[in-house]
């Protein structure tokens, strides 16, 4: 009955028993640690043993940089944030491939990216109001292998952005350039719509939301950007979308967002035209905070 009993208890803490993660293969350790949040890599993680410190040495780690999720490290400061992210960047020594930023981002960042990012592909600014458009446009002369782009919500770029955008980056595949839902109360202005045709025929993927393009403007789109195949237009308040082309768009588009124009008649709003233009966009202290497309 000793035997037995020994037995058991000797299964129940091989069962119990916690996993040394020293003795998983290298491969396995190094698919787990590269799924953890940058700001916890570089603050906790690469510092726990000598094994993941060598880990992270590796620049083929930093192929992947992700910075969105650090209002839970907030005794992080702004500038430290851009700090981290710039150290990530280095480490990747031309390596980068993939680059997710909110609110952080800066020009001197962007400069940072643009040096170390020959090969990046795909880059995702989100509410970054402390680039400008100068700054921007130098780093993005030097990202001619970018296939993937969002600047939402970016207040600072304007169509002359896209227009370098278009002309640096001729591999572009996917743009995201939503200005919020109220940026079309401005007025119609065909202008960046134009640009995005003229510019950009390779584009799979269009998300502007809140755009002030008219029809004139979506038409231009869906004659010169032959391969899109999803396009996001809701809160373009300035389209009238006749049937016709209201039909060509959902006969053309795989993946269709159309504004709904019926209750935007009914919207009330005031505008004043003597009011400081980020009216449109800086609504309240909050107003982004919630934002995940």
């Amino acid at each position: 009955m000793a035997s037995c009993s020994n037995a058991a208890k000797e299964a129940e803490a091989e069962s119990t028993k916690v996993p040394n993660w020293l003795e998983l293969p290298r491969d396995i350790t190094v698919n787990i640690l590269g799924r953890l949040d940058t700001i916890d890599i570089v603050t906790n993680v690469c510092h726990v043993c000598p094994l993941w410190w060598n880990i992270f040495k590796d620049p083929l780690m930093w192929r992947s940089i992700h910075m969105t999720n650090f209002k839970r490290s907030s005794y992080i400061n702004l500038s430290e944030l851009v700090q981290i992210c710039c150290y990530d960047v280095e480490r990747s020594c031309g390596r980068l491939l993939d680059i997710d930023i909110k609110s952080f981002a800066t020009d001197d960042l962007l400069q940072c990216i643009a040096r170390n990012g020959s090969n990046l592909g795909s880059m995702r600014l989100v509410t970054c109001q402390r680039i400008s458009e100068k700054g921007f446009s130098e780093a993005v002369r030097k990202l001619s292998r970018l296939e993937e782009l969002d600047i939402s919500l970016c207040n600072n770029l304007s169509k002359d952005a896209l227009k370098v955008i278009g002309i640096s980056c001729p591999l572009l595949k996917s743009l995201k350039f939503d200005r919020g839902w109220c940026a079309s109360i401005r007025g119609a202005d065909d202008s960046e719509a134009l640009i995005i045709s003229e510019t950009m025929a390779r584009l799979c993927r269009l998300d502007i939301q809140g755009n002030t393009l008219t029809d004139v403007g979506l038409v231009a789109i869906l004659d010169k950007c032959p391969l899109l195949e999803y396009l996001d237009i809701q809160d373009c308040y300035n389209l009238s979308l006749s049937e016709s082309l209201r039909k060509r768009c959902i006969e053309e588009i795989k993946n269709l967002q159309l504004p709904i124009l019926d209750n935007f008649e009914d919207f009330d709003y005031e505008y004043d035209v003597n009011r400081d233009t980020n009216w449109f966009y800086i609504l309240d202290d909050n107003y982004y905070d919630n934002y995940d497309p």
